[in-house]
């Protein structure tokens, strides 16, 4: 069987042996990496070497960087197109007779490439096209070899069953998408506590990870790519690709989420003494996060608690041992770009590289700044040089940040879920900003003018008191 493609390959580019073609007509000598990779070339030039032959195979790094970055310049499924054309013409398939030997040296490299393509970009072949393209240049080499048929099947068995996998949105992730959400404070009778859900800062910590894992699952790494679609300049008007980057917005809307369920669960009580036992237990939740590497529910957790109806609450946090919070707040801190934060990354992810057990191997990073890195990666460098080639080393760059991402989203969650908590985080209504600052308001009455027109402006606009 054609082997799958493996993360590690995809992050750590090894030597590449161009494929046996002449460059393209205009095309200067291109100028390699110091691992052999093209730092630039023309599309062209970068879709025949993805093309296999009966006597090479590109590097899996080559593969994996290829089909994140192409879909800037050509749709996946133009290039899936181009791709079987381009081995129908070189091996002669559409030859009545066709040389044996030679489609059994390239017929194992064609299906390997199919398998890689399949597996890691699955969204690429939604499409009955696309599967039509695969279809067809794998039944050309059928002839040869029976097993090649067989082979296809099973490969598109696997396709159809991580796309169905994919497709399925459990109620759990779309409950977030649209929270209920307070403006006033709900009667005692009708609201729910997180702590009376549950008590156990790391058992709650687990279950926020849990989250945290499923929802990532769901995120495929051309999002990545596409969330920076900009028009090609040597293409039409149009933007090159516009399908949406649903999985990865909703990410990015769980963790607000989650910043405003701190927020509300603080807000929440009207005893001082009951929001301090609220702060105590979201500060250790988040310490819980960290030492499990759960650095986006942790940093979650601290912009909830920095959230300014919270952080006024003066009586409320004297009443706090701050400690633990601001050695949090201080791995946390943005200064020098989180400087502290990616040193606690990189510790996180050398532990992950050397786990035994899937507890040490988990790292989920701070979301927004992971986005943020390849944004700034993806405006600081251009995606065609002058000469109209493409800028490849740029793309190496982007696939070894994306590349590490996709692995640390595959590990499988070693804590049981349990259904009850988690249900709670998704589902909980929540305070509007708004509503944060009202039941803040009531907790610690106003302190100055700013303050108290505020109150009065929200009391009018929500309660209709003056």
């Amino acid at each position: 069987m054609p082997q799958t493609l493996s993360t590690s390959d995809m992050v750590t580019p090894g030597s590449l042996s161009p494929p046996p073609t002449e460059p393209t007509d205009g095309e200067h000598a291109r100028q390699p990496l110091l691992d052999g990779v093209p730092s630039s070339a023309s599309l062209d030039t970068l879709i025949q070497q993805l093309v296999p032959t009966a006597d090479y195979y590109p590097e899996k790094a080559y593969i994996f960087t290829f089909l994140l970055s192409s879909r800037l310049f050509i749709e996946p499924r133009e290039l899936l197109a181009r791709v079987c054309h381009l081995c129908i013409e070189q091996q002669q398939l559409d030859k009545p007779v066709l040389d044996k030997a030679r489609v059994r040296k390239f017929g194992p490299k064609l299906l390997q490439l199919l398998a890689e393509w399949t597996e890691t970009f699955p969204r690429d072949f939604q499409e009955e096209s696309t599967i039509g393209h695969l279809k067809d240049v794998v039944g050309r080499i059928a002839p040869c070899d029976e097993a090649y048929r067989k082979r296809v099947h099973q490969l598109l068995q696997a396709l159809h069953q991580k796309l169905a996998a994919l497709g399925q949105r459990p109620e759990s992730l779309l409950g977030a998408d649209k929270p209920i959400s307070y403006r006033t404070k709900p009667p005692a009778s009708i609201h729910r506590e997180l702590l009376d859900i549950c008590s156990d800062p790391y058992t709650l910590a687990q279950q926020l990870t849990h989250v945290e894992l499923e929802r990532l699952q769901h995120i495929g790494p051309e999002e990545f790519v596409q969330a920076f679609v900009n028009k090609d300049p040597l293409a039409s008007t149009k933007p090159c690709f516009t399908e949406k980057t649903n999985n990865l917005e909703a990410y990015v809307k769980w963790f607000n989420r989650l910043c405003y369920l701190v927020a509300t669960e603080i807000c929440m009580p009207a005893k001082k003494k009951q929001r301090a036992q609220v702060i105590e237990f979201f500060i250790d939740v988040a310490r819980e996060c960290f030492n499990i590497g759960n650095f986006n529910s942790l940093m979650a957790i601290i912009s909830g608690m920095n959230m300014s109806p919270v952080s006024r609450l003066k009586k409320t946090w004297a009443k706090v041992k701050t400690a633990k919070f601001f050695i949090l707040e201080h791995q946390m801190d943005p200064t020098g770009n989180f400087c502290n934060y990616r040193t606690a990354l990189r510790g996180a992810a050398h532990r992950s590289l050397t786990a035994h057990s899937s507890r040490e191997k988990i790292v989920i990073p701070f979301f927004s700044l992971l986005i943020k890195d390849i944004y700034f990666l993806n405006e600081g460098c251009a995606n065609r040089l002058p000469n109209g080639h493409v800028n490849f080393e740029k793309f190496l760059e982007l696939a070894k940040q994306v590349g590490e991402f996709i692995r640390w989203k595959q590990v499988e969650c070693p804590f049981e879920q349990d259904p009850s908590i988690t249900h709670y985080l998704h589902t909980a209504p929540i305070f509007s900003e708004d509503g944060l600052y009202l039941a803040s308001y009531e907790s610690e009455s106003p302190e100055n003018q700013t303050e108290k027109e505020r109150w009065k402006s929200l009391r009018s606009s929500i309660l209709g008191k003056t």
